[in-house]
């Protein structure tokens, strides 16, 4: 009996020790979560009844239990590196099987799609336009691959201040070429459809009346009609036009686009003191784009950033949580996959309920404790050490038995 305890014993310590040497093996994985050798005494029960006093026999592992407790995050500098602070799991597919891991270490395939190392797919929820997502099945998260398309301008919004005091110009007749016929002028780059840039000037023209002024607008030096005058209020507030809109007549450009329908905002300019100032120019069109870069923000909402300056959702992040995380099924590769103990995957978002946030440019460190490893190490092998000693003293009393006469 002895013996079988004893050696109930080493076995017990065996295990302990390889728990101990695999979270010590793991301590610089991502995303790891260590694990805890818990046993239980064992008695032998048979016919008879087993009384108060029994020495017992043995021991035996009872359970390896993961600690998922939060590792530390250490940032890094890939937009595709992903930690989640909180209870959340990124969900990972592979041809439609799902797992679920904490290593948020990304890239790209050369289909676009972000894959962890081992090629599984991260999953999003679908942009569904709006700042809205469609929430109800998530998908393989794709990188765009393509060009941003362009916008056409619609409207150029100046900010600007016309001096008060401006005379009329000296030379009544317009020309471009003639800084008489003028009293200031600025120009800001707009757009067609194809994304195709042009120059659009605008000259400044003090009217004879009082506080009225006239423009004329240029489109890569071709006059658009369909200006009307600037008037101001007696405090040199803005007065017409109304709403501070200038339509202007259609521009059709030389590379083939549809023509240029937009209008000038004003409904910042004012006229005041004895200077022109620009204080905002700005047109709400661009040309094409390359992608650039992609970022992540706390809640999961992946954008990519292209040349022209423009920003796309692409999709937010999925994430999942489980009543019983201990009881999820060790897949390989830092991954888990739900099982019955587990319970079923709750997916969700990023900042609800408890699935924690997203920190972009970060991953979560192992939860290993390095030096309570070593101490628990030790304490495993004065453990076996001991069991050890009792099987040699037990063999030392049995010869000693054998040995009488």
């Amino acid at each position: 009996m002895v013996f079988a305890i004893a050696l109930s014993g080493l076995n017990a310590s065996s295990a302990d020790l390889s728990v101990t040497a695999n979270n010590i093996a793991n301590v610089n994985t991502n995303g790891f979560k260590g694990s805890r050798a818990q046993f239980t005494e064992v008695f032998a029960v048979g016919t008879q009844s087993v009384s108060s006093s029994a020495s017992g026999s043995g021991v035996r592992l009872s359970a390896v239990a993961q600690q998922f407790s939060q590792g530390n995050i250490d940032f890094t500098d890939n937009a595709l590196d992903l930690a989640i602070g909180g209870e959340g799991f990124f969900v990972l597919s592979d041809n439609g099987a799902r797992s679920y891991t904490r290593a948020g270490a990304f890239g790209v395939d050369n289909l676009g799609n972000v894959v962890n190392a081992e090629g599984l797919r991260l999953q999003a929820y679908p942009f569904a336009g709006n700042g809205l997502f469609n929430t109800g099945t998530p998908t393989d998260l794709q990188l765009a691959t393509g060009a941003n398309p362009p916008s056409a301008t619609t409207v150029a919004d100046f900010g600007l201040n016309l001096p008060a005091d401006a005379p009329v110009p000296a030379n009544p007749v317009f020309d471009r070429n003639d800084p008489s016929s003028f009293n200031h002028t600025t120009s800001v780059t707009i757009y067609d459809s194809l994304g195709a840039a042009h120059t659009q000037t605008v000259y400044f023209i003090k009217d004879a009346a009082a506080n009225t002024w006239q423009t004329q607008v240029e489109i890569d030096g071709t006059t658009v009609a369909g200006t009307t005058p600037i008037v101001f209020a007696p405090d040199g507030s803005l007065q017409s036009p109304a709403g501070g809109l200038m339509p202007l007549a259609p521009y059709t450009p030389t590379t083939g686009a549809s023509d240029i329908s937009m209008s000038l905002n004003f409904v910042d300019t004012t006229q005041f003191g004895s200077s022109f100032g620009v204080n905002t120019l700005s047109q709400d069109g661009f040309t094409t784009g390359r992608l650039t870069g992609v970022s992540v923000d706390s809640e999961g909402i992946v954008f990519a950033r292209f040349t022209n300056g423009q920003s796309t959702s692409l999709g937010k992040l999925a994430l999942a949580r489980f009543i019983n995380p201990q009881g999820l099924q060790q897949l390989g590769d830092t991954t888990w996959g739900e099982s019955f103990q587990s319970g079923d995957a709750l997916l969700g978002e990023a900042g609800t309920a408890s699935f924690g946030s997203i920190q972009s440019g970060a991953l979560e460190a192992s939860n290993v404790d390095l030096t309570a490893q070593l101490v628990q190490m030790i304490t495993a092998q004065r453990n076996f050490q001991a069991n050890a000693q009792v099987i040699s003293t037990a063999d030392t009393v049995t010869q000693t038995v054998i040995n009488i006469r």
